[in-house]
């Protein structure tokens, strides 16, 4: 009897999977798991969905010189570019794992199990978050894995019976790919899948701002301050074109912060809590603070990462409680020459205590222009300090005040090399004409404003070119904790040329002329700008 040789089965080859597929797989997988823990840090904490806590932990250790580079780049903009570009490396990433997943499957789960395990510890490292937090991470990487599971063994597989062939004909380049059929399958899937993912990111997002705070703030009837601020003199705000307004509106308020998510905190939960070294602990709630009486102020806040010339400034008219009146209830305890400010994030700054005890006001803030705090500038409580950089008084969100010493605590920024101190130092900005503008011969006002908090601007000289230095004249202010505007009527010459401020602060310090970077305490520099005159 004669045996016949059996011909080999062509079996399908996952390698044959077109890689753009493979990769939008992946992709399509790692949008799942965002949406997914997004749904799932409603109730575990906003910080504690992947990107953020991700995000976070780069903010807290990225080398001091890129994160001043993206300050100085995006400006107000910086946690927004941070958390795209952690979204794309993510991507890639992504990417890479669904190539590998249509390969060997077996990849594509320990790839994402990498992914939810640097959610997770970077999670449980977000201050003031429990052992919960790692579950947007957790469930949304299993989440990820069965769909990266079900797309690769499915749709991406190559279809068509097996054929028999014969040993020569059994060349793997000639083997069945993704057909047409599959391909449509596969990407309805995919949008499928990632539809529902940003729906469900959205309505996490959403869900997560409507349980915390946005109906909690609407409600806040502030009442009306037991000493007023001062009316604003006439003569505030000069009529002239591109000059920053005296009081900077609520919506272009420069906001720099470390909080990628900002905390959404129910003001009928808040509490502060003044311990350390005090004679009397003492813990105050939303309704005590609206129950005292309060205190309404212009006071300028200042980045201390504002460059020569740059917006990172403005002035407001705050609503609060002097943060002395609670200090002195406490009774600081000799040695106690620093209060450390804690924001619901665990954010901390250094504030001297003297400072907030020498009469000057120094709020526990809970208005804004006339408005509760909005929620990415503090709401329920803030503190706003005059005269100090915001990185060592500006606390928002603010939880403590713990009375310690400079000596046995170091604040947030004070490790990545910032001084442990920040006043304000004298700086003057040219408002307009902007750089490189063309004007035409003439009278032509040079505008801007200068700020020495809580010592005063006494005069403001503008120069042209190496010419004599020409006295501005400076519109009134309501106190030295804010900015003063400033003008000066040019008889502008054709040609090119060079314009420089500088002002001088009510003690008789000018401001310096060498320029110095933001770090470690503030920059300093005359303003220069360049314009031409037809």
């Amino acid at each position: 009897m004669t045996q016949q040789a059996t011909s080999p089965i062509r079996q399908p080859s996952v390698s044959r999977t077109p890689g753009w597929l493979a990769a939008l797989a992946g992709v399509a997988a790692a949008a799942v798991a965002l949406g997914i823990a997004e749904v799932i840090a409603v109730f575990t904490g906003a910080r504690s969905a992947p990107l953020v806590a991700v995000g976070g932990v780069v903010v807290d250790t990225v080398p001091e010189p890129l994160k001043q580079f993206a300050i100085a780049l995006f400006g107000v903009h910086d946690k927004t570019a941070l958390l795209i570009g952690t979204a794309v490396l993510l991507a890639g990433f992504a990417a890479v794992i669904g190539v590998a997943a249509a390969r060997r499957p077996i990849v594509g789960d320990l790839g994402i199990a990498v992914f939810g395990l640097i959610g997770a510890v970077a999670a449980v490292t977000r201050p003031q978050l429990g052992v919960a937090a790692v579950l947007p991470a957790l469930l949304g990487s299993l989440a990820a894995a069965m769909l990266l599971r079900a797309l690769v063994t499915g749709p991406l597989r190559p279809t068509g019976a097996a054929e028999p062939v014969s040993p020569a004909a059994a060349d793997p380049v000639t083997m069945p790919g993704v057909g047409a059929a599959d391909r449509r399958r596969f990407l309805s899937a995919v949008g499928v899948s990632v539809g529902a993912a940003a729906l469900a990111g959205a309505s996490g997002r959403w869900a997560a701002q409507r349980r915390s705070v946005v109906t909690a703030r609407a409600a806040v009837m502030l009442p009306a301050a037991t000493d007023v601020a001062v009316p604003l003199p006439s003569g505030v705000d000069p009529q002239v074109p591109g000059l920053s307004r005296y009081v900077t509106a609520n919506s272009d308020f420069y906001r720099i912060d470390t909080a990628l998510v900002v905390p959404r905190i129910d003001p009928d939960q808040w509490q502060l809590r003044i311990h350390g070294r005090v004679a009397t602990e003492i813990t105050v709630s939303y309704a005590d603070l609206l129950g005292m009486d309060l205190v309404e102020r212009y006071v300028t806040l200042a980045c201390v990462s504002n460059e020569v010339g740059g917006d990172l400034i403005g002035n407001a008219r705050w609503l609060g409680v002097p943060v002395r009146e609670l200090l002195t209830a406490a009774g600081p305890l000799p040695g106690a020459d620093q209060v450390v400010g804690r924001s619901a994030d665990g954010w901390t700054c250094g504030t001297p205590t003297e400072a907030l005890l020498d009469g000057r006001d120094a709020l526990l803030a809970v208005g804004m222009n006339g408005e509760p705090l909005p929620v990415e500038h503090g709401f329920p409580v803030r503190m706003v300090m005059p005269g100090l950089y915001g990185y060592v008084s500006a606390c928002k969100w603010i939880t403590e005040l713990e009375l310690t010493s400079f000596a046995d605590f170091d604040a947030y920024w004070v490790p990545r090399g910032w001084s442990a101190q920040g006043p304000i130092k004298t700086q003057s900005r040219i408002d307009t004409p902007r750089q490189r503008a063309e004007l035409a011969a003439g009278t032509v006002p040079v505008a801007g404003v200068a700020w020495a908090q809580h010592r005063g601007i006494s005069a403001v000289e503008v120069r042209v070119d190496d010419g004599p230095w020409q006295s501005a004249t400076l519109a009134p202010a309501v106190s030295d904790d804010t900015w003063v505007q400033w003008v000066w009527q040019w008889p502008a010459t054709p040609g090119e040329h060079v314009l420089t401020v500088r002002a001088t602060d009510a003690t008789g310090e000018t401001q310096p002329e060498q320029r110095q970077s933001v770090a470690p305490d503030g920059a300093t520099g005359w303003h220069t700008i360049r314009v031409t005159v037809a």
